[in-house]
């Protein structure tokens, strides 16, 4: 099964959360801080949103990085995505 984003929505796959830190301390998994930066899997189309015409910025392949606690999470062939709104996301990481 495959996702296809509609309007000017993305699906991203969040990258894994760093389990030790610089000095290679192990986390604990309530230590982790939850991953911002997330690969892009699919892009909608754009189009009219709100009123206005939304051109893609991002494409798929893309390292970005989303707003904390933003978008929807779901589940599709034993693998968790999020599907946000392009809005949502704050920068591409180079």
């Amino acid at each position: 099964m495959t996702l296809k984003p509609l309007a000017d929505r993305v699906v991203v796959k969040m990258t894994e959360a760093e389990e030790t830190t610089k000095s290679g301390i192990i986390l604990a998994g309530s230590a982790q801080e939850k991953p911002q930066i997330a690969i892009v899997v699919a892009v909608g189309p754009g189009g009219e949103v709100d009123g206005k015409n939304v051109p893609m910025t991002v494409k798929v392949g893309d390292k970005v990085i989303t707003s904390k606690y933003s978008g929807t999470e779901v589940k599709c062939d034993g693998t968790e995505y999020i599907i946000v709104r392009q809005g949502d996301i704050l920068a591409i990481v180079e």
